[in-house]
């Protein structure tokens, strides 16, 4: 199967080189609004075909599949592009601007009948099916509260995440990961969020707290003007899951620590793995009708409605209650045909 990239993103090297390892895909082509700038990238990264423009390569008839790794405030726009071509589409993180926005992918996608997804590749790693398996055995009793982190310094201010026109900020480029780990954890969708923000065109810290039904509260800390931090605590009853590393879990080996106040550490080896290879692997089943989707479109709306009202209750100074959407499914949960 055929990939062509619109854009020349920093992440996309990253794609370039999952869809190298699978043994029935190649990238393509690779789009920019710069020719000259396609054609280098391009070259760098070993790719036969170079378009001057985003809809010169989707209406070239020569790919199959879309990513789309462009700034967060094109991500709608061009995925439905896309997805009108023919095409189905791995857009990167966040899906959309907003709910309202992620709606309207979702819809064409139904419309389509085209898969669609979202590209949060750290829930790919086999980490996380230890994750659940501890919990649900009692590892660490009742989940209680939820803490996460995801922070960097960003010294290029005239970069993608500091710019407000391009819909950036710390909380769309970063913060959505504390948000979705939060509420796959607790299974559900949180009723109501509060949120603290310090901006400047964009939010460059903001620190959220998010109230599940079931008693779980979540807080997280996210930014793009403050020291590289990661990580993530779900502290229960009898005892506290700690991942050091849980956007990048690792690639040899990972671990996952349970904690008991005043006991050595119980450490979990886990196998390590390249999330985006599993990302593409799943995505390209999927479109070849050989499996059901893990994650949903569905799953894309929901978190962009917890960022939605995060943001406002930033502005507003105030809890704001989250905007249910159609039972909020978090995974598995597939729509029209399955997969959407």
């Amino acid at each position: 199967m055929r990939w062509g990239i619109l854009g020349t993103a920093e992440i996309a090297g990253e794609f370039v080189q999952a869809v190298a390892r699978h043994p029935g895909c190649r990238v393509e082509a690779v789009a920019s609004r710069d020719p000259a700038r396609a054609t280098a990238w391009a070259n760098r990264h070993g790719i036969p075909r170079a378009f001057g423009s985003y809809l010169a390569l989707l209406h070239a008839g020569v790919v199959d599949l879309v990513y789309n790794p462009l700034p967060n405030s094109l991500h709608a726009a061009w995925t439905i592009r896309a997805l009108e071509s023919g095409c189905p589409v791995l857009c990167e993180k966040p899906l959309a601007v907003d709910a309202a926005e992620a709606r309207q992918v979702q819809a064409v996608s139904r419309r389509t009948g085209l898969y669609a997804a979202e590209a949060f590749m750290y829930r790919y790693h086999p980490v996380y099916d230890r994750v659940r398996s501890l919990i649900a055995s009692g590892a660490i009793g009742t989940v209680r509260t939820i803490h996460s982190r995801f922070t960097f310094y960003l010294e290029d201010r005239s970069a993608n995440p500091a710019s407000a026109e391009l819909a950036g900020g710390a909380l769309r480029d970063v913060g959505c990961y504390c948000v979705h780990l939060s509420r796959w954890i607790a299974d559900g969708e949180p009723s109501r969020v509060f949120a603290f923000e310090r901006r400047s065109s964009v939010d460059d810290v903001l620190l959220g707290m998010m109230d599940f039904p079931g008693g779980i509260l979540a807080q997280f800390e996210t930014g793009i003007a403050a020291a590289e931090r990661q990580g993530a605590e779900v502290v229960g009853t009898r005892g506290t899951l700690v991942l050091e590393r849980p956007w990048h879990p690792g690639v040899r080996e990972a671990e996952i620590r349970i904690r008991r106040w005043g006991a050595p550490d119980e450490v979990h080896p886990v196998e390590g793995a390249d999330p985006y290879f599993l990302q593409v692997e799943e995505f390209v089943a999927v479109c070849r009708g050989e499996r059901e989707p893990k994650w949903t479109l569905r799953d894309a709306v929901s978190n962009m409605a917890v960022l939605d009202a995060l943001y406002r209750s930033a502005r507003e100074g105030r809890a704001v209650a989250v905007e249910a959407f159609d039972g909020g499914a978090l995974s598995g949960e597939p729509g029209p045909a399955g997969r959407v």
